[in-house]
């Protein structure tokens, strides 16, 4: 049976790599195509790489043009999803790209996006334990953010085998432009970002903590405190994660290993490079693979976690459909068997 799918938001990078992928998709039909300010636009226009739904015409995003679907991504700005997805039927496949269906505490979404909490959906991060199943059958998933994707499953076999300290996490990513959206801004012009990098959002401010902490405190079955540390680079795509965490007394660097290789030994888009191999951005570009290379630094008694995606696909729209073959019984790898491109 064809899926019928709509996509929101299709005009920016985050609905427009959903249809990239869904296009290739062997079981789903693409229906309506929305967005804001440039309905009525041809989509060809505005994503010319898309040749297979170049002459498609963008409408508007209203419930009604979205409603009547099996399945309706929401690739929206934070705070713009909820609305629609409670006007959406029940029995309607929603998966929320954006933040608003990511943080069960209330308290932790109004300090950090300073709104009202629209509630917690399952969490559209099959690799961390437990969360596949909650996948299965379910109407509603939130996409995570792109750098919790990273951060999470950098350190999440070591906080989930209780081989890491809670208290003093240090994770500092560096993304490529594409992750701040496609609306202009001065300092994401080309001339700005050439051969510069810059920080942002320093100090605990950034939204995608509350995420991390969210995550690995359950993993701890603690409070889990993250420092992290958001950087431009200069590329169009991808993520470049560091992560870190003091061991705890007694564990081994071969134990450290082990508890990542049994982690993700059995993961089709998780990979464990071999020891002496470390991961890059160019590897994994345009693919809904994730590389990681641990070590164990023991002068300052830590581990050091590198993890390379790429934020539009993994970190967005590829774990978008990958939650919707889960939620809807299909193999998991469904139109996601691209792989990266290089150079």
């Amino acid at each position: 049976m064809t899926i019928s799918v709509a996509v929101s938001g299709a005009s920016g990078y985050a609905g427009g790599e959903v249809l990239r992928i869904l296009a290739a998709h062997p079981e789903v039909e693409i229906g309506a195509i929305t967005a804001h300010s440039q309905a009525g636009q041809r989509l060809g226009s505005i994503a010319p790489h898309l040749h297979a739904l170049a002459d498609r015409v963008l409408v508007d995003t209203t419930v009604e043009n979205l409603a009547g679907h099996d399945v309706v991504f929401l690739a929206l700005p934070h705070g713009a999803s909820a609305a629609v997805a409670a006007a959406l039927p029940e029995n309607t496949l929603v998966i929320d790209a954006g933040a608003d269906h990511r943080l069960e505490s209330a308290a932790a979404w109004e300090k950090f996006y300073g709104s009202a909490h629209a509630g917690f959906w399952p969490y559209g991060l099959p690799e961390l334990p437990g969360q596949r199943e909650k996948l299965v059958g379910t109407k509603r998933v939130a996409v995570p953010g792109c750098y919790p994707t990273g951060g999470q499953l950098a350190l999440a076999p070591g906080f989930g085998a209780g081989l890491l300290e809670a208290d003093d996490v240090v994770i500092v990513s560096a993304s490529g432009t594409s992750g701040a959206g496609k609306s202009l801004k001065p300092n994401l012009l080309g001339s700005e970002v050439m051969g510069s990098m810059s920080t942002y959002g320093v100090g605990g401010i950034h939204r995608h903590i509350p995420e991390m902490e969210q995550g690995f405190s359950k993993l701890a079955g603690e409070p889990v405190t993250v420092s992290f540390t958001p950087t431009l680079a200069p590329m169009p795509r991808g993520i470049l994660t560091t992560a870190t965490a003091k061991v705890k007394a007694g564990v081994s660097e071969a134990q450290l290993r082990a508890a990542w290789e049994q982690a993700y030994a059995d993961e089709q888009f998780v990979h464990l490079l071999p020891e002496g191999q470390w991961p890059t951005t160019g590897a994994v570009q345009g693919s809904n693979h994730v590389q990681l290379q641990l070590a164990f630094d023991t002068h300052a008694n830590r581990v050091i976690v590198t993890a390379a995606l790429d934020n539009l696909t993994k970190g967005t729209a590829g774990a978008a459909v990958q939650s919707m073959n889960i939620a809807l019984g299909l193999p998991e790898n469904t139109g996601l068997l691209m792989q990266g491109v290089a150079p």
